[in-house]
């Protein structure tokens, strides 16, 4: 069967016996892709870490197939500082590859039980030797941490897990997710970009940051969260943590852990350079060289042959003549030999790691002027001799017909921060002149406006940090401008009732006015304001207010007694309503007028109410039957 088949996979458990060869003995460790087991090769009869790949991932023709090619390239590290990879294969649908067993404790674990910062840098220095190696192979291993890493009782190193790295353009990873450890991820590895060399190098740096301080850089409630500040925030610094970091070693670790994978080491050599930059002394040594004086002209014996004298002068001659050819020679070279030096740009860096850039080249550094700038603390922003390319070549420092020259020093101008200032005053200035002094004092400006009955509108109020206090240069002032005096809104009032509606106004700083009018409205409802709701008016302002007495009363006219007309003229004139009824009466004076109304005389009656008034009409009198006549 060939790899990536699919198969039954049986689980592996001690005294099982892979592929014919491996007998299981105890399980040592396990990971997001596979277990590892101790082993016994009965073959070589020698013990070998065997790790198995994850049934989940057995089924993944895909990846299975990346696995193989992988361990492949894998196989072909050797290297002190990397695990021998001895054998890889399948066995009844399991992947398996056979590696050295190394005894001895993790790097984890001499972490968590302390180190100096010599020996960290002693141990991640092979983890640098490790990944060197590996990165000119084209293998990045891409889950480089401290539990990946096992020290022999000698001190050795030994990086793990070469098998799951990525070779050439492959890559493992599980569908939709990053394979790796959170706390030692790039901020590339994180986002799930392409992974190189660079982000193993990441990694390494993570790995220096706890070795020195015992601590990751970053931790987090969750792997996301923790992914999260990788990508987003700047870890503390070693120093702050263990006062024997050396602002060397603090440098470089800082480098190792740019978010930009640009702004980091580009290769391990130099990560390892700057490493043994920062455990030296500060300063450079040198020396000069001297010429061996010639050898001393031998005198012939007076009793040597004439012919032997002769040959000997002729090799003296000879010698003489190359001795001065020579010396010719060097003299041409000398005064004809470039004697230029391109220098390395280290602006934008911190002073640590430009000075560590710097050694690397094998030059040194001279004077430090600091002056104030917005750039962080300690960023270098002029260098002199100017980096070439772009500019010219610097010239080497050489005594008169020596050979030996040396570098010239570098003078750096960093940063001291943007130094700070007392802060203007601009109480009461109008807001476009108060801006202006702010910013002739190196401030930036931030504003924001507030009501003020006292403040003109547009006026500065106060400032924040206040008048005449220190504040650092660049830093925001916020002003609070006066936007004027601030308006109360009128209440919606119609249909309140008297007593809160006016409540409302006073709680507003408004005073009411209030007046009354009859109504169809309930008696005490407010049925008029002025302004309207949703006016805004000035505090103090009066806002006036119609209440409803309800309907009106009138008081029923006394028309008993009246013609008819005139009484339902004077009913209608008072605002009612007259019906008139007729009533017989034997009385010829109560003909045509009124003798009963209704409501009464002086009731006190709605408008329009109807009033029922009875008039007089005169009986009609009875016919006699005819008398007979008589005859």
């Amino acid at each position: 069967m060939t790899w990536g088949e699919g198969a039954r996979v049986p689980e592996v458990s001690e005294g099982s016996v892979v592929d014919g060869r491996y007998r299981v003995l105890q399980r040592i460790g396990s990971g997001g892709m596979a277990d590892v087991w101790l082993a016994e090769d009965a073959h070589l009869q020698r013990r070998v870490a065997l790790k198995v790949l994850h049934s989940r991932f057995s089924q993944d023709r895909e990846f299975v197939e990346r696995f193989r090619r992988e361990a492949e390239a894998a196989a072909g590290l050797q290297h002190p500082n990397i695990v021998a990879v001895f054998d890889r294969g399948e066995f009844e649908g399991s992947y398996y590859i056979a590696m050295q067993h190394i005894e001895g404790r993790t790097l984890k674990e001499l972490i968590d039980a302390g180190l100096t910062p010599e020996q960290a840098v002693g141990l991640i220095r092979q983890v640098l030797e490790a990944a060197r190696f590996a990165h000119r192979h084209g293998v990045v291993h891409r889950d480089l941490k401290p539990q990946n890493v096992i020290v022999d009782g000698e001190g050795k190193a030994v990086v793990t897990d070469f098998g799951i790295a990525r070779a050439g353009v492959s890559e493992i990873t599980q569908a939709g997710s990053v394979m790796g450890t959170p706390h030692y991820l790039s901020p590339e590895q994180a986002q799930g970009m392409d992974v190189t060399a660079v982000s193993d190098l990441y990694s390494v740096g993570v790995i220096l940051y706890e070795a020195l301080t015992r601590r990751v850089p970053f931790e987090g409630e969750s792997a996301v969260a923790v992914a999260m500040k990788q990508v987003s925030q700047a870890p503390q610094r070693p120093s702050s943590i263990d006062p024997r970091v050396s602002p060397a070693l603090d440098a470089v670790t800082m480098r190792a852990l740019e978010k930009d994978p640009g702004q980091r080491f580009q290769s391990a050599d130099a990560f390892i350079a700057a490493l043994d930059a920062a455990l030296k002394e500060p300063g450079t040594t040198g020396g000069t060289a001297a010429f061996a004086a010639l050898p001393p002209v031998v005198a012939v014996p007076e009793d040597e042959e004439p012919e032997e004298e002769e040959k000997r002068h002729n090799r003296r001659r000879w010698l003489l003549v190359a001795v001065a050819v020579l010396i010719g020679a060097l003299i041409g070279f000398l005064l004809t030999r470039d004697d230029t030096t391109g220098v390395p740009s280290v602006t934008g860096n911190q002073l640590g790691v430009a000075i560590s850039l710097l050694q690397q080249d094998g030059f040194s550094v001279g004077e430090v002027k600091r002056v104030e700038n917005k750039a962080s603390v300690n960023t270098v922003l002029e260098q002199d001799p100017l980096p070439s390319p772009p500019a010219n070549k610097a010239s080497l420092e050489c005594a008169f017909l020596t050979l030996f020259c040396s570098k010239p020093k570098v003078t750096l101008t960093v940063s001291a921060g943007p130094g700070s200032a007392k802060v203007p005053a601009t109480a009461g200035l109008p807001r476009a002149e108060a801006e202006a002094k702010l910013k002739r004092a190196g401030f930036g400006i931030q504003v924001e406006n507030a009501h003020s009955g006292s403040v003109a509108t547009g006026a500065v109020i106060h400032s924040t940090p206040s008048a005449g206090s220190t504040a650092t240069r660049g830093s925001n002032v916020i002003l609070t401008v006066s936007s004027g005096q601030k308006l109360a809104k009128v209440p919606v009032l119609v249909g309140s009732q008297r007593s809160v509606a006016v409540q409302q106004l006073r709680a507003r700083g408004l005073v009411p006015s209030v007046s009354e009018e009859s109504s169809s409205s309930p008696a005490g409802e407010v049925v008029h304001q002025a302004p309207s709701a949703g006016a805004e008016v000035e505090p103090g302002s009066t806002v006036s207010i119609v209440v409803s007495k309800g309907r009106e009363k009138i008081a029923v006219p006394n028309v008993i007694g009246k013609p008819r007309p005139e009484a339902v003229a004077a009913l209608r004139e008072a605002g009612l309503s007259p019906t008139v009824q007729e009533q017989e009466t034997e009385v010829p004076s109560q003909a045509g007028r009124v003798v009963d109304q209704f409501p009464p005389p002086g009731s006190k009656v709605d408008k329009g109410t109807e009033v029922n008034v009875v008039v007089g009409k005169l009986a009609a009198e009875p016919v006699e039957p005819n008398k007979p006549t008589v005859p």
